[in-house]
This record gives structure tokens, C-alpha cells and sequence, in this order.
């Protein structure tokens, strides 16, 4: 029943961006109408710069080389240190055509002396047991897509967004297992283990933004995408607040992005989540 309900919510999600989608296309169909004759079909340029600081949680099952069942660690409750981020977008588009490519780099650490929150061979700790670990993450998020402007008003535009989303993430643990150990394996007690992986996967999405305010330079930017490949389900989600200048704008927004991958590998999920705020240059 539970695995029920999950393939429920991921085909509501997939429907949700392609009935999105339709309706784009019709608004569309009466937004060409309203364009001058004039628009420009010269090409435009956008470069954002941005940090995200976001929570990163998940779960992993490590295989220590020479042990004898798998170490488990949920990431959420020993991460909370963010090591080094280099993040930034560049949008080109010409006419109703363009490309977009995001990349994200994190290398994130931290230590927990005495956590329960680990298993060994999928079962928890004895109650008398506890671990004290040391974990490092380095991840590689790197999104390249082409999408349409199917609408584009004074106050309002909406792209259709298709693409690939690459993900390289390594991860390294060290821990030892202290307390009452006596019902675990002496191999499994301490250990360093590695977990990678390298992941593809097709999307589809909607971006655009929402205008008010004088000269509407306010504006609420969105972005929506969903995708499987090598992962089982994979999608992102932004939005936030903005404000235009004539060189380019500032945003803070609010980021969601997350992993289902499958089940036959070290890493079972995972996903980060935080405020984000950036500057973005136009010419």
C-alpha cells in the first residue's frame, strides 16, 4: 500500500507540469497576437550569481571494505556545516528560443559524538550503543536545459523547459561504534567507508515570473521541473521574491531539490533545501 501511494503522488506530479503545459500553449496561441511586429530577434543574455544555503538530508548505506554488513546514516542529523558552494546560471535567448544551464557545487562536513541515528546490516543500534561519526559530502548538480516562451507579457512570462539534470555526489565515513557493542560484528564496531555515484536524468519543467508594482519591478519568479532517468524521481522547485534594474535584478528565493534513486544503490535519497539569493546581469 505505501509503494501504492508513492506511485500516485509521482504520476500526479508528472501529469501536473504536462496539464501545465497545455494550458501554456493556449495562452500562447492569443499572447503571439499581442507581440509587435518589431520584437527583437537579436540575442539576450543573463548571468546569475548566487548563494544557496541549504539543509541537506538523505540516507545512505555504506559497505565498509572487510566488514560484514552495511553501515546506515541518516544525513540530516549529522550535517550541518556547509565547507564551500560555488553556484551560478547562464540564460541565453533568442526570440522565443533559449537555453539554460545551472550548475551547483557543495562540499559539505561534519562530526556527531554519540548519535543513534545509524544502523548496522539495516538494523539500529543496541540501546546501550551509540557512534561517533565523521561524514563528508562533495556533490556536482549541473542542469542544462532549451525551453520556449509561450508567454511573454508586460507582466507575466512562462517558459516550457525541457532538459537533462547531471548529479555527481561522493560521500566519505568514519565511525566508531562505543557502548554496549557486544551484539555487533568486531569488523563492523569502526570502520571508513566510501558512496558515490553519478547520475542522468530527463526533465520537463516551467519557469517564468509574475510582475507588479511600479513599472513592475516587483516580480515573484517560479520554477517547476520533474524528471526519472537513472534516478526513479527527481524534481525541483523554486520561488521567491525580486526586484528589476536596469542592469539586471536581485531575487531571494526559496529552493527545493530532491532524489528518490534506486534502490540498488549506496545512496537512497536525498535532498537540499534553503534560502537562496542571487544577482543576475542582463545584456
Amino acid at each position: 500500500m505505501r509503494r501504492s501511494i508513492k506511485s500516485t503522488a509521482k504520476t500526479g506530479i508528472f501529469i501536473l507540469p504536462i496539464v501545465a503545459l497545455m494550458m501554456a500553449l493556449l495562452l500562447s496561441t492569443g499572447a503571439l497576437a499581442q507581440q509587435p511586429a518589431s520584437e527583437t530577434e537579436s540575442w539576450q543574455f543573463g548571468v546569475s550569481i548566487y548563494g544557496w544555503l541549504p539543509d541537506l538530508a538523505g540516507e545512505t548505506a555504506f559497505t565498509q571494505p572487510g566488514g560484514s554488513s552495511e553501515f546506515g546514516i541518516d544525513i540530516e542529523n549529522i550535517l550541518d556545516s556547509l565547507e564551500f558552494a560555488l553556484m551560478g546560471t547562464f540564460d541565453m535567448r533568442k526570440g522565443r528560443w533559449g537555453i539554460l544551464t545551472d550548475a551547483i557545487y557543495m562540499d559539505a562536513g561534519n562530526s556527531q559524538t554519540g548519535t543513534r541515528e545509524a544502523t548496522i546490516g539495516r538494523i539500529e543500534l543496541p540501546v546501550n550503543a551509540s557512534a561517533n561519526v565523521d561524514l563528508d559530502i562533495k556533490s556536482l548538480v549541473w542542469t542544462l536545459t532549451g525551453y520556449y516562451r509561450a508567454l511573454d507579457q508586460p507582466g507575466m512570462t512562462l517558459d516550457v523547459v525541457a532538459g537533462a539534470r547531471y548529479l555527481d555526489v561522493e560521500q566519505k565515513v568514519n565511525w566508531i561504534v562505543t557502548g554496549n557493542v557486544g551484539s555487533i560484528a568486531v569488523p563492523d564496531r569502526t570502520g571508513a567507508a566510501e558512496a558515490s555515484l553519478t547520475n542522468w536524468d530527463a526533465l520537463i519543467g516551467l519557469r517564468g515570473r509574475f510582475a507588479f508594482g511600479a513599472q513592475n519591478a516587483w516580480f515573484v519568479p517560479y520554477y517547476l521541473d520533474v524528471g526519472a532517468g537513472d534516478s526513479d524521481f527527481t524534481w525541483q522547485g523554486i520561488a521567491g521574491l525580486g526586484y528589476a534594474f536596469h542592469w539586471g535584478e536581485i531575487a531571494a528565493v526559496w529552493r527545493y531539490l530532491y532524489y528518490d534513486l534506486s534502490s540498488d544503490k549506496p545512496i537512497k535519497d536525498m535532498n537540499f533545501s534553503g534560502p537562496a539569493i542571487g544577482f543576475t546581469f542582463r545584456w
